[in-house]
């Protein structure tokens, strides 16, 4: 699997609309929005898997404490349940390097 450094550079405008049709069914990205099937986004980057107060998160994803960045947002949405196994999340991934930096690149912004 190659890494965050080596992904294409993203475009967060692409992003956007890859986080409307794949995304905001589950998440919010604004940060003080409230949760859906998915936690709220606001502040990711930075945050450890599972600690979003006020949802409630599985036990797999609490316990990988994992922080989130670039790096590990990009290995993550190439599979969520192989790199968190036992998540609750259902979304299978963005299998394009693409789609992945795209998205990174526009939640980097919108997360703020």
């Amino acid at each position: 699997m190659a890494s965050f450094a080596e992904a294409p550079a993203g475009d967060a405008a692409k992003g956007a609309k890859i986080f409307k049709t794949k995304c905001a069914q589950c998440h919010v990205a604004e940060a003080g929005g409230g949760h859906k099937q998915g936690p709220n986004l606001g502040g990711l980057f930075g945050r450890v898997s599972g600690t979003t107060e006020g949802f409630a998160y599985s036990a797999a994803n609490k316990n990988k404490g994992v922080k989130w960045g670039e790096d590990t947002l990009y290995d993550y949405l190439l599979n969520p349940k192989k790199y968190i196994p036992g998540t609750k999340m259902v979304f299978a991934g963005l299998k394009k390097p693409q789609d992945r930096a795209d998205l990174i690149a526009h939640l980097k912004a919108a997360t703020k």
